[in-house]
C-alpha cells in the first residue's frame, strides 16, 4: 500500500520536482478536468490552489487530490472560503450556490488548498487572486478551466442563455487573468525598482526557457471547431477565448507570460452524464480512434503548457481530442434527433423558461 501511494505521488510523464516551488490556480478545480489538472500539478511539484463555488466539492477535492500524491491530509490540505453566496448568471442558480465557510486555512503550508470563488463576478476573481498571493507569496500558474454549457437548439437560446455562457467561458477567464495580470504575475513588470539590466537579464533567461521567469495562464476552450449542433452559444464563447489567447500573449509578453490555449475533445468524466442519453451515446463514435479521452491525458497536456516548452507555444490553442476536429465522421452521431429532425433539449435542474444558465 505504502508502495502504491508512493507511485502515485510521481507524474507518469515529467520529471519529479518539474514544478517544483510554483504556485498554481485551477479554477473548476473540483471536478472532472479539473480535478485531473490539479492532480497532475501537485505530482509535478507545485502547490496548486482549486477554485470553484461549491465549497463542499472543493473541499472534498482537495482530499482526493492529496490522496493521489500520497500527502498526509491532515498535514497538507487547508481551505478558505469566499463570503457571499455565488449566484447564477442572472439571479439563476447556473451550478448551485456556494457560500464560503468563512474559514482561512491558507496557513502557507499547504500543498493544496481550496477558495470558494465566482470567477464570473470580477470582485470575487479579484479576491481570490489577492487571497493566494498574500498567503503564497506568487502566483506562477493559472489555468482557466472553468466552464460550461447547456444542450439546446440554436433557434432555442434565449438572450439570457447566450449571457449566461458568455459570462462563464468568457468573462470568468478575462476576470482571472486580468487580476493575476494586475497582482503582479509575471517575472519581468512586476518587479518593482528592478534595473534594466536585471530586466534583460530575465528575459534572456526566459528565452532560453529559463524555470524562474515570467507566468503560465492555460485557457481551456471547446472542439469540435466546425460546430456542434446545440452548442453554438458555447462555440461562440470558445472562439473568443481562442481569439483572446492570441492577444493575451502579445499583449503580455513583456512580463514574460506564455498564454496557451486548449481545445479539448470528449472526456470520460462526470460531466458527460448531464447530456441526453442520445448525445452521450453518440460522443464516443464521433471519434477515429472510437473512444472518449482519458482525464490523465489532459492533464498532462495542460503540464506540459507549463514546463519550458511554454515559451515556444505562446500563443498557440492546442486541440486534444483524438483528431475528432480533423474528421467529421457521423456528427452528428446516428440517432441523435430521435428520428423526429430536432435536436434535444436538455433538462437543467431549476431552469426557468426562456433560458438559464449553463449546467
Amino acid at each position: 500500500m505504502i508502495a502504491a501511494m508512493a507511485d502515485s505521488a510521481r507524474s507518469e510523464v515529467f520529471a519529479p520536482g518539474m514544478l517544483r516551488g510554483r504556485v498554481a490556480i485551477v479554477t473548476g478545480g473540483g471536478t472532472g478536468l479539473g480535478k485531473a489538472t490539479a492532480i497532475e500539478l501537485a505530482r509535478c511539484g507545485a502547490r496548486v490552489v482549486i477554485a470553484g463555488r461549491r465549497a463542499e466539492t472543493l473541499k472534498a477535492a482537495a482530499g482526493e487530490v492529496l490522496k493521489s500524491i500520497g500527502a498526509d491530509a491532515g498535514e497538507a490540505a487547508s481551505g478558505a472560503g469566499v463570503e457571499g453566496a455565488a449566484s447564477g448568471a442572472d439571479g439563476g442558480d447556473a451550478e448551485g450556490t456556494a457560500t464560503g465557510t468563512g474559514t482561512d486555512g491558507l496557513d502557507g503550508r499547504g500543498l493544496v488548498d481550496w477558495v470558494a470563488a465566482d470567477v464570473r463576478e470580477a470582485a470575487d476573481a479579484r479576491r481570490l487572486i489577492e487571497t493566494v498571493i498574500e498567503r503564497r507569496g506568487r502566483l506562477d500558474i493559472l489555468i482557466n478551466n472553468a466552464g460550461g454549457q447547456y444542450f439546446i437548439p440554436a433557434e432555442g437560446i434565449a438572450p439570457k442563455g447566450w449571457r449566461a455562457v458568455w459570462r462563464l467561458n468568457v468573462e470568468g477567464m478575462l476576470n482571472m487573468s486580468e487580476a493575476a495580470v494586475e497582482r503582479g504575475m509575471g517575472g519581468v513588470a512586476a518587479r518593482a525598482g528592478e534595473s534594466e539590466g536585471a530586466a534583460d537579464a530575465t528575459r534572456a533567461g526566459a528565452a532560453r526557457g529559463g524555470e524562474e521567469a515570467g507566468g503560465v495562464i492555460v485557457n481551456v476552450t471547446l472542439s469540435p471547431h466546425h460546430g456542434m449542433p446545440g452548442m453554438a452559444h458555447s462555440g461562440a464563447a470558445r472562439a473568443t477565448v481562442e481569439a483572446l489567447t492570441r492577444a493575451m500573449a502579445a499583449r503580455w509578453s513583456d512580463r514574460m507570460i506564455a498564454v496557451t490555449a486548449i481545445a479539448a475533445g470528449h472526456f470520460d468524466t462526470e460531466a458527460m452524464g448531464k447530456y441526453p442519453d442520445t448525445v452521450r451515446a453518440g460522443m464516443a463514435r464521433s471519434v477515429p480512434m472510437q473512444r472518449l479521452g482519458e482525464p490523465r491525458e489532459h492533464a498532462w497536456l495542460v503540464a506540459l503548457l507549463c514546463s519550458p516548452l511554454r515559451w515556444a507555444l505562446n500563443g498557440s490553442t492546442i486541440t486534444l481530442d483524438g483528431a475528432r476536429d480533423n474528421w467529421f465522421g457521423p456528427w452528428p452521431p446516428p440517432g441523435l434527433t430521435g428520428g423526429t429532425g430536432e435536436v434535444p433539449t436538455e433538462e437543467r435542474k431549476g431552469a426557468r423558461a426562456g433560458g438559464g444558465g449553463p449546467a
